[in-house]
């Protein structure tokens, strides 16, 4: 597995931004690593991360890299600072950045399948709202999408995660359809829709009731979703459990995963 960090400028942000790439190696003499054969176009994972982190996070406190070399799957981790993937009411174009011109700069940069049924989306907390968002924006590009102790319902945030600067400087004050995932799933059939995988600890964490409310949601809908709600807390112990659960969910062509 090959892990790099990219660094490029950013036409959205207006600015240099730095993005952690890992990207599957064919190997025969590394020791301790079980990497996945490649065959054909190289799938891949938007990794996204909570409000506190940046895009060093997930390599950090989880074993990703050595995750998704099992499954020969690329990993894309962005940095968005603290806007909810969001275009930020005042600040930068964050949603932009990752929805439309990621993908592309990846494409050029990177050769990775650009294939809906090889392109996925994940990410915990604020990265699970982010994911969550994607997928029912963009349907039509995500095979799957996760959402690990994610941000499920942003006009309850008030109530359960106050924090109103964050909140007016974000969203302007008011949250706009776009941005509710519950309005977003309303505009679409269920057919339509890609996989998805949506957990929580069930310990203590103010966002646990947001998700189970998506996810009741989602079936009766009629929507293919699986819910997993286990004992743990809002931490890395949890996710870096989850995450490797995510990735064996995952449907990934041939033998690479999917369950």
């Amino acid at each position: 597995m090959a892990r790099l960090t990219c660094d490029f400028f950013s036409e959205s942000l207006m600015q240099g931004v730095s993005v952690t790439v890992l990207l599957p190696q064919a190997t025969e003499e590394q020791i301790g690593l079980i990497d996945q054969p490649l065959d054909g176009p190289t799938p891949v994972l938007y990794l996204l991360h909570g409000l506190s982190d940046d895009h060093t996070a997930w390599t950090r406190y989880t074993a990703i890299e050595r995750y998704a070399a099992a499954r020969g799957l690329a990993v894309v981790m962005p940095a968005v600072a603290r806007s909810f993937y969001r275009d930020e009411a005042q600040g930068h174009r964050y949603w932009t950045y990752v929805s439309e011109e990621l993908p592309r700069v990846v494409g050029q940069f990177f050769r990775l399948s650009q294939a809906r049924e090889d392109t996925f989306v994940a990410g915990l907390s604020m990265g699970g709202y982010g994911a969550l968002k994607h997928a029912l924006t963009h349907p039509d590009r995500y095979a799957a999408a996760a959402s690990l102790s994610g941000v499920a319902d942003v006009r309850a945030l008030d109530d359960d995660l106050p924090r109103p600067e964050l909140m007016r400087r974000v969203f302007g004050g008011s949250i706009e359809p776009d941005d509710d995932l519950f309005d977003l799933l309303a505009r679409h059939d269920a057919a339509d829709l890609p996989r998805l995988w949506i957990g929580c600890g069930t310990e203590e964490d103010v966002l646990l009731a947001q998700s189970q409310r998506l996810v009741t949601s989602l079936e009766e809908r009629g929507a293919d979703v699986t819910a997993d709600f286990r004992p743990g807390v809002h931490e890395w112990g949890l996710w870096d459990a989850q995450i490797q659960d995510v990735l064996a969910w995952l449907p990934l062509r041939g033998s690479r995963g999917g369950s």
